[in-house]
């Protein structure tokens, strides 16, 4: 009977598998098979961790309070510097008496204009001219002001006198040598020239009108 040769031990092999040592006809560790991703001896990863989102959030709203806290310190600065140059700044004060201020104050009212044109009147002596009949006369000297934005028409013949008795004068053309122009009054021009009426009599006050038939402005003669 012929007998099998004796495979020659290996060197170390007590005939048991050494820890660490794979068998023969076994896959190598590591190995999962035909078309399956191979590890060798690399330990699986653990999952990462997301960030909850809570945590998201609670940040989110930490961010929009921090925004609204920067505004209103701002605003607040903003607020306190205006005040304190208000606080600074003094009080504007009348150096004028009170009288006087009152008498300005009544003079402007009286001076100031209320319509296209400002009338003034005041006494005055009648100057014949060569075409009146005789000097049963009564002037009084005007003027007139253009206070609006358009022209004023000015004429004798838009103007009378009413005396202290309240009868009122026509004007008298050519009477007076001073007698008011027939013009037109361009905005903040004037003229001069006097309104003569027939008769002796004490003026009261003048009446104007602009154009034949303008509102009418009445002056106190002075």
């Amino acid at each position: 009977m012929t007998q099998q040769p004796q495979q020659p031990q290996q060197p170390g092999w007590n005939g048991q598998q050494q820890p660490g040592q794979q068998q023969p006809g076994q896959p190598p560790q590591g190995w999962a098979g035909p078309g399956a991703p191979q590890q060798w001896g690399v330990p699986p990863q653990p999952p990462k961790k997301k960030a909850g989102a809570g945590k998201i959030i609670g940040l989110g709203c930490l961010g929009v309070v921090g925004l609204f806290v920067v505004i209103g310190i701002a605003a607040a600065v903003a607020s306190g510097g205006d005040s304190d140059e208000g606080s600074k700044k003094p009080a504007a004060t009348s150096s004028a008496p009170k009288g006087e201020a009152g008498e300005k104050g009544d003079d402007a009212k009286a001076d100031a204009p209320t319509g296209p044109m400002r009338v003034t009147a005041k006494k005055t002596a009648f100057k014949k001219s060569i075409l009146a009949d005789g000097d049963n006369y009564t002037s009084v000297s005007v003027t007139i002001a253009a206070t609006g934005k358009a022209e004023v028409d000015v004429n004798p013949l838009y103007c009378s006198i009413i005396d202290s008795t309240g009868s009122k004068h026509a004007a008298e053309l050519a009477m007076d040598e001073d007698q008011l122009d027939t013009t037109k009054l361009a905005p903040g021009e004037k003229t001069t020239g006097s309104i003569t009426g027939k008769g002796k009599f004490s003026p009261k006050y003048v009446s104007c009108t602009d154009g034949l038939i303008g509102d009418a402005v009445r002056a106190d003669v002075s």
